[in-house]
């Protein structure tokens, strides 16, 4: 394989005798990055603290009022720190990129820093200091709920009104819009937190700094956003959506846990990514999404670790396909009669999903992709012994200790026997910020 200055790969041979004098040699199963759909890099410092039973039924309503409590202390260098730690344990994992979908965006009383991109540019420094390509998405969030209801006071780090957004995004793209390792795209936060009017004018805004740059939208999430959305809206989300926007390529659709049969095959036909959080839609009781039948009508989907309760790429897929064979009682479903192998076949999906979800010439080990690579150990318990598409099986479905060894982004090492070379700084600088924190359980 080689590659150019630009972090691309330029060709791929199997004639190893062909290599050019000098060349590298890797020891491993060498594999394309993972990229991450979905993270909200903040919720790193939650992890933990939102287990324990309270007063009433505890739902995905109850847990976002203590996510609003436990963010309140978070200031710029407070989020760098943590983000720097999530994104370095990212990447021991196997994620080589991934899409931030920034809502933190204003000082601790809600007022705008002089630097309105502030939080912007601490998790993008977050990224570029441990060597993970993001793709940064900030969001949109005016309301708390349908019909325009204002925001409450636990909101008022995220809201913008739509001409300070605009400016955002156009200072954003500005400081990073040639950059090789940062993408920027948009995130309207929700149907319930954005109008139509707002979408459309936060739409407006991205197209003419780049009208190919990703849109991620969190949506059907729960029931009660369902119902809600039929009462003000009179459609479903996800169906509301596709009726009134372009939904194409460029979107990613974030969670779509609650969609009905004919949602499901017009979400597939749009060519809408769907952006899977099976872990944290377990831990917070949302549903399972009906992938089985969504790939079945030729949908596109990816894994993300949104409130980062597991930063695991295999353990996301692993749940994913378990929580389908919980439903339906049966095994090996998320495979094809091309593609046996489920390790393979969901591994090839999220990839895939993944690389056009972050908006990256990404997801495979081809010419003109990036060389965002990852190499697994072959000497580890799990992987000896076994070859082709059995590695992915017994990595995805065996493993109980990563067997990531090296990982390179944009054709650079990051990781080298697991090891990163920044991970002591960065870890102690996030004690240091979990100890001035001082967080306790929700």
């Amino acid at each position: 394989m080689e590659m150019d200055s630009g972090g691309n790969i330029t060709a791929v041979s199997r004639d190893l005798a062909g290599a050019p004098e000098g060349a590298e040699s890797l020891t491993g199963v060498l594999i394309p990055g993972v990229p991450n759909c979905h993270s909200h890099a903040f919720q790193r410092a939650m992890v933990g603290l939102t287990e324990r039973r309270g007063d009433g039924e505890d739902s995905f309503w109850s847990w976002r009022e203590a996510m609003y409590r436990l963010l309140e202390n978070i200031g710029p260098e407070e989020l760098q720190a943590i983000a720097a730690q999530l994104y370095l344990e990212m990447l021991k994992q196997g994620y080589t990129s991934v899409a931030e979908f920034h809502y933190l965006h204003h000082d601790r009383d809600g007022s705008l820093f002089n630097d309105p991109a502030e939080m912007s540019h601490r998790v993008i420094a977050a990224a570029r200091g441990v060597g993970i390509q993001i793709t940064h998405l900030p969001v949109l969030y005016c309301h708390s709920d349908f019909g325009a209801a204002p925001p409450e006071e636990g909101q008022r780090r995220f809201v913008h009104a739509i001409e300070d957004y605009q400016a955002l995004l156009q200072s954003l793209y500005k400081h990073y819009g040639d950059a090789t390792d940062v993408q920027l795209g948009i995130a309207p936060h929700s149907l319930r937190a954005v109008s139509k009017p707002l979408l459309r004018e936060a739409l407006t805004a991205i197209n003419s700094l780049d009208d190919q740059a990703p849109i991620h939208i969190h949506i059907a999430e729960q029931e009660r956003e369902v119902e809600s959305c039929l009462v003000h809206n009179g459609m479903r989300p996800v169906a509301w959506l596709l009726d009134h926007l372009d939904v194409d390529r460029r979107w990613c659709l974030v969670h779509a846990t609650h969609i009905n049969d004919e949602e499901c095959r017009d979400m597939a036909g749009s060519g809408a990514v769907a952006g899977l959080c099976p872990t944290t839609e377990a831990n917070l009781g949302d549903g399972i999404f009906p992938v089985l039948e969504y790939v079945q009508a030729g949908g596109r989907f990816a894994v993300g670790s949104d409130s980062q309760v597991s930063l695991d790429p295999a353990g996301e897929l692993r749940l994913l396909e378990y929580g389908q064979r919980l439903s339906w009682q049966r095994r090996t479903l998320l495979s094809s009669d091309v593609q046996a192998s489920v390790g393979e076949f969901m591994f090839r999906c999220t990839i895939a999903g993944g690389a056009q979800a972050l908006g990256i010439k990404g997801g495979e080990i081809a010419a003109g992709a990036r060389a965002d690579l990852v190499v697994l150990d072959h000497q580890h318990p799990t992987l000896y012994g076994k070859q082709g598409s059995m590695l992915l099986d017994s990595w995805i479905f065996g493993c109980n200790s990563t067997p990531v060894k090296d990982v390179m982004v944009g054709g650079e090492w990051k990781l080298r026997d697991g090891v990163h070379p920044e991970e002591e700084a960065v870890a102690e600088r996030y004690r240091r910020t979990i100890d001035t924190l001082a967080l306790t359980a929700a």
